[in-house]
């Protein structure tokens, strides 16, 4: 499970999943800045710089992150690793501390290229809230429509995110699960400005790379996602 708070992500994982990720880490050169282990140390918000690893955490050591994240700035917090033995228990602390909120998405293919709208300043993707009884799917196809104007047959699920962000007073985790798309017409493509989308674009990988340098980290992470899949357990 990643999720990410104030585009930062923060990732829970089992032992094996750890194992993985540490790999994955070193090949790309990027190694844990900070690594702290929940039973020996208490948690600090001046331990929270660069890529940290929390090892032997808990659902309280999760309840302690949050809280930190959400009352302190952090500016040279990078990523958070929290490594537990229950990675269940871990995950509903988490889900506890939120009001959730499902939503879907669609990365939409045509030939080699991906459809991307600028929407409030930043490149995003296609997505939605579910309506009440609306499955994941139906709900991806039909905000992908809606925002863009574009028929698309929907095929595998990619991956799922969970961002955080503050909404009159609560703190609400979206929980998004996002689509592969084949175009089918964009005879009618068209922003949905009322969502405040000013344009929408077909885009090449090249035009992709460089509209990813002002997007979310959690829609690179779901791009980026496309052909590689996350560490599971």
């Amino acid at each position: 499970m990643v999720i990410f708070i104030d585009d930062r992500p923060i990732r829970l994982v089992g032992p094996k999943a750890a194992a993985k990720l540490q790999e994955h880490l070193s090949a790309q050169r990027v190694d844990f800045d900070q690594i702290i282990d929940a039973r020996l140390g208490v948690l600090k918000v001046s331990s929270l710089r660069g890529h940290v690893l929390i090892l032997n955490a808990t659902p309280v050591t999760v309840e302690k992150l949050v809280h930190l994240l959400n009352t302190n700035h952090a500016p040279e917090l990078n990523s958070v690793t929290v490594v537990t033995l229950d990675k269940k228990a871990a995950e509903e602390k988490f889900k506890s501390l939120f009001k959730v909120v499902k939503a879907a998405g669609g990365v939409v293919f045509k030939g080699d290229k991906m459809l991307l709208m600028f929407r409030r300043g930043k490149w995003d993707l296609p997505k939605g809230k579910l309506d009440e009884g609306e499955s994941s799917r139906v709900a991806a196809v039909r905000e992908v429509i809606e925002e863009t104007g574009v028929k698309v047959a929907i095929e595998d699920r990619i991956c799922t995110t969970w961002h955080t962000y503050p909404l009159n007073g609560s703190r609400i985790l979206k929980r998004t699960k996002w689509y592969h798309m084949t175009c089918l017409d964009d005879s009618r493509m068209a922003p949905q400005t009322s969502e405040d989308i000013e344009k929408i674009e077909w885009m090449d990988q090249k035009k992709v790379l460089r509209a990813l340098t002002n997007s979310f980290s959690s829609i690179r992470f779901v791009i980026d996602s496309v052909d590689q899949k996350e560490p599971k357990e």
